[in-house]
């Protein structure tokens, strides 16, 4: 169904449509020993989103190739978290835009260690200077195509965890790398889906907890007096591999820090 590339062993074609144009999508999962806690999560949006860009990739494919990484990697880690990186490319073929009829997808799978994890106590945030735009076409799909997300990461230094990119209509939408939740009142907000760029799976595990929990939940545009006015009970980021991180401060200003948000959650290492 696609050609299989493993990234210890060599690197996809030259002419892969992946790395000429950004044509595909990519996973990354937070895996313990041989568990990865969302794995359902994971091949879900990404057999959904390949269908929506026309890049055929059967669910169940992906499940046997994700058990054979589990198989391949996991005893390099032991009981220590790692990562597994899924990447699937439209395939190779065709030149200029226009593919090749019939062309194979690639999937290249990759691994590394687990990034420390976040400071309990909250962590620094701020604003970015590149702005964010998103194609309704590809909203919430995590493509290749990452390019705005790359600059803005280039203004993480020094204590800076994360910086949030706003739209064009000034709202605040997301990081470079995570998605947000907002505690507001007695409702937990976060950014519409269709304006998000990536709609991470941490996000809708977050979601279905949240509403499982019967939480107050809506979806609304953010605004800089959502997230440092005096209503704003507490800022957090999500991302799979992070888990449920807390800002104390962003852009200067204190918020209030909690463990509420991850309590509701629960661990990553223990997710189902």
């Amino acid at each position: 169904m696609f050609h299989l590339y493993w990234a210890d062993e060599g690197g996809v074609p030259a002419g892969d449509r992946g790395l000429a144009y950004g044509d595909g999508l990519f996973e990354t999962m937070s895996v313990t020993g041989d568990r990865p806690p969302l794995l359902a999560y994971h091949l879900d949006r990404l057999s959904r989103d390949a269908g929506r860009l026309a890049i055929p990739a059967a669910r169940s494919e992906l499940e046997k190739v994700c058990s054979q990484a589990l198989a391949r990697y996991s005893g390099h880690y032991g009981a220590r978290p790692w990562v597994l990186k899924l990447t699937l490319t439209r395939g190779s073929g065709g030149r200029g835009y226009r593919p090749e009829p019939g062309i194979q997808p690639n999937l290249v799978i990759s691994h590394s260690t687990a990034p420390a994890p976040a400071d309990t106590d909250g962590v620094v945030v701020d604003f970015s200077r590149v702005p964010l735009t998103v194609n309704p076409l590809f909203a919430g799909i995590k493509s290749l195509n990452r390019l705005e997300q790359v600059m803005a990461a280039r203004e993480l230094r020094g204590e800076i965890y994360e910086v949030l990119m706003s739209n064009r209509d000034g709202h605040v939408v997301e990081g470079t790398r995570t998605n947000l939740f907002v505690r507001s009142g007695d409702a937990w907000i976060t950014p519409p889906s269709a304006t998000l760029a990536v709609a991470g799976v941490m996000r809708r595990y977050v979601l279905d907890r949240l509403h499982t929990a019967g939480e107050e939940v809506r979806e609304a545009p953010l605004s800089l007096v959502d997230l440092v006015g005096e209503r704003c009970q507490g800022l957090w980021l999500t991302n799979s591999v992070l888990g449920v991180v807390s800002v104390r401060n962003l852009a200067g200003h204190d918020l209030p820090v909690d463990q509420r948000l991850a309590t509701i959650v629960g661990s990553p290492a223990i997710l189902d």
